[in-house]
């Protein structure tokens, strides 16, 4: 079918009726298919490529269709309903505003946005003074993308060069894709901006940079500047971090995000966090950044921070969240009091109900029984990335070559056992359950995904 990666000829599956998962029609359902159909006929296909499920309603971690099938979900619709699905924090603060009505205001004051920003600032870090709110990720990173400069005009930059890093995804908009590594992905835009650089990323399959991080940066900075003549003190502003890489949930080294950190300082630029798969509990921390004991100057996030509507911020201190004129910096729904509600009730669930904690503990269990699991499959499986409640399987054959038709399969192999996991169309699968997952779900989960690869591994095999 046009616009999909993914076979939509329904086929008999084995029945499923456990405590977490029913498959009992057919799948791709059959009725789902005409459905699909009128939705890639009028709709871009850029918007397609997911697994051939019409979701009706979700309940904590997991996911319902119309048709009596139920999911574990692995996915967390990419790392949004970090506190469940209809968390009824959120549904209950969403229904007091519905019941008002206030659907929307603009940029004019809500009790809302006062309550949500009040909670927001009081538990966060104190070096985070204001924020900014937005509608997407995108527009965060942008956000921080016009700060970094405007603060290096302030000081007396140059220049406003902003060091990035291979690999990293910052969002789809003009700044967010330029600030981005992926060079396929921008060749739409038509030209590169000369005061953005990228620096090498330290993969861990990169001996040099796990044997000394810090040398690996060094190296390439002075690269950098010897390649452009740049002078870091007059032509450098700031630089952004993915917490980490999105694909494969790749963290750097401490130790290299420290260097990183201390040369940026050094030369009074501001760092940057992209929080956007990382922030709100995923990691076991409120903020994934938190775990290179580091303070960023800025911090952008979206996908967790409601849960639920599209709400994204920035946060950072009075002195650089200030420096836009008033009003010349909004968005027209950022801040809006159904976001704003949602928004609070999520911080709330996450940290006055525990859910970061049980991220945290369960990801001890998680990752551990994923390392495992990769010792199963050492020609396949290649590496277990990722910290808390998230996790990327990287699967490469044993000479190196990334494997990502075979991700593909058992992408779509899960989805018919009961199990939605993010597909990413590379040579990874990740693993990202709602932060208020049981721990039965979770083993359930596992279960399912350890025996799927196993049996997509045999078919290559054989």
């Amino acid at each position: 079918m046009a616009g999909t990666g993914f076979s939509h000829q329904p086929v008999d599956v084995p029945k499923i009726d456990t405590r977490f998962r029913k498959i009992v029609t057919k799948l791709p359902v059959p009725e789902s298919i005409p459905l699909l159909q009128r939705l890639y006929e009028t709709e871009s296909r850029a918007m397609h490529g997911q697994l051939p499920i019409i979701w009706d309603r979700a309940e904590n971690f997991q996911v319902f269709d119309a048709w009596g099938n139920c999911w574990i979900d692995f996915s967390s619709t990419i790392f949004v309903t970090n506190a469940g699905h209809g968390n009824p924090r959120i549904v209950k603060a969403l229904r007091a505003v519905l019941d008002k009505p206030l659907l929307h205001t603009y940029t004019f004051a809500t009790t809302e946005r006062i309550e949500f920003i009040d909670y927001l600032i009081k538990n966060t870090p104190k070096q985070f003074e204001k924020a900014f709110l937005l509608s997407a990720g995108t527009e965060a990173t942008e956000c921080a993308f016009k700060l970094m400069r405007m603060h290096g005009q302030k000081v007396g930059k140059r220049h406003g060069g902003i060091l990035c890093f291979e690999g990293n995804w910052h969002g789809r908009t003009l700044g967010a894709q330029l600030m981005g590594w992926n060079p396929k992905q921008k060749e739409w835009i038509g030209f590169q901006d000369e005061n953005i650089h990228h620096l090498p990323f330290p993969y861990p399959w990169r001996k040099d940079a796990m044997s000394d991080p810090v040398e690996y940066f060094r190296i390439g900075i002075e690269k950098l500047v010897a390649d452009t003549g740049i002078d870091p003190k007059r032509d450098l502003s700031g630089v952004m971090f993915e917490t980490f890489q999105g694909w494969g949930a790749v963290f750097y080294p401490k130790e290299f995000v420290q260097a990183v950190v201390e040369f940026a300082h050094a030369n009074e630029m501001l760092v940057a966090f992209d929080e956007m798969q990382s922030g709100f509990g995923r990691t076991g921390e409120l903020f994934g950044y938190m775990h290179y004991d580091v303070e960023p100057d800025l911090l952008c996030c979206g996908k967790g921070a409601a849960s639920s509507l599209p709400l994204a911020l920035v946060l950072g201190s009075q002195k650089v969240m200030d420096l836009p004129d008033i009003g010349s910096m909004s968005s027209t729904h950022s801040a809006n009091p159904m976001v704003c509600a949602a928004g609070k009730a999520n911080l709330q669930a996450l940290i006055e109900d525990g859910l970061i904690d049980n991220a945290r503990d369960l990801g001890v269990i998680f990752h551990a029984r994923l390392q495992t699991m990769q010792k199963k499959f050492p020609n396949h499986l290649a590496y277990i990335q990722g910290k808390g409640l998230v996790a990327a399987l990287l699967f490469n054959s044993p000479d190196g070559k990334p494997l990502a038709s075979l991700c593909d399969h058992i992408a779509e192999l899960l989805m018919c056992r009961g199990v939605i996991v993010v597909h990413t169309g590379r040579e990874s699968i990740k693993l990202a359950p709602p932060l208020s997952i049981s721990r039965d779900a979770m083993d359930e989960g596992l279960d399912v995904i350890e025996q799927t690869i196993a049996d997509c591994i045999a078919e290559i095999n054989s």
